[in-house]
């Protein structure tokens, strides 16, 4: 029996009752590196806003203050040496008028006849703005809290200082607008304006979530791709 000549004789055909093996499973080629690497590291959120990224606002509040206080003595002070009671100069075509009056009550003329509580009131706030003046990290809190420190001081120095007497001492008001003697409106001075302003600062403020520190109390909207 001769062998068979590989060069002439064509290959058995493959016993098909004998199973094929099956394919060996292809590795991913990034499998070895992503081993080697471990899993991957969740994103990092970025770190609450705290109240030392802030600067402080102290000096801001002061100078604000200071120039409220300033601003209203001298005006005061022009108003009673040169205007009269009872007569009303006015300008900007009759829109405001200088009246000169001595008002025993608060800002605007409000609650007349209770002047040494006011002037105990006006203490109180001065005292807590001051305390609070040097945790100022926030520039609009230091703006609002500056303009209404000014105007306290400045119609509690009236209070103090003019007749009557001490904590009874009625403060000058004199700017009136739409009319004289304020027909129209309360008339008031630049302490007035001072406390007013910085009171309506403090509430918008306030509401848009800012705190005197310089924080927001108010949590940042998350982004579509975040929420997904």
């Amino acid at each position: 029996m001769t062998a068979p000549d590989p060069a002439t004789d064509p290959p058995e055909p493959a016993d098909p009752a004998e199973p094929a093996e099956p394919p060996k499973p292809v590795e991913p080629p990034d499998s070895a590196e992503s081993a080697e690497s471990g899993p991957a590291e969740p994103e990092q959120e970025p770190a609450e806003e705290t109240a030392a990224q802030h600067p402080k606002r102290f000096g801001l509040a002061v100078l604000i203050a200071a120039s409220v206080l300033v601003l209203d003595l001298i005006t005061k002070i022009i108003a009673v040496a040169t205007l009269t009671p009872g007569e009303s100069p006015s300008i900007l075509g009759g829109l405001v008028y200088f009246s000169l009056i001595r008002n025993p009550g608060a800002a605007f003329s409000m609650a007349t006849g209770m002047t040494w509580l006011l002037a105990l009131v006006a203490i109180v706030v001065v005292i807590v703005i001051i305390r609070m003046a040097p945790k100022l990290r926030s520039t609009p809190w230091a703006v609002s809290l500056g303009l209404v420190l000014g105007g306290a001081i400045g119609n509690l120095i009236d209070r103090i200082f003019r007749s009557p007497g001490f904590l009874q001492g009625h403060v000058v008001d004199f700017v009136s607008v739409f009319g004289p003697n304020a027909e129209y409106f309360p008339i008031f001075n630049v302490a007035d304006s001072a406390i007013t302003i910085g009171g309506i600062s403090l509430v918008v403020t306030a509401l848009l979530g800012i705190d005197y520190d310089g924080t927001s109390t108010r949590k940042p909207k998350k982004s579509k791709d975040d929420s997904v």
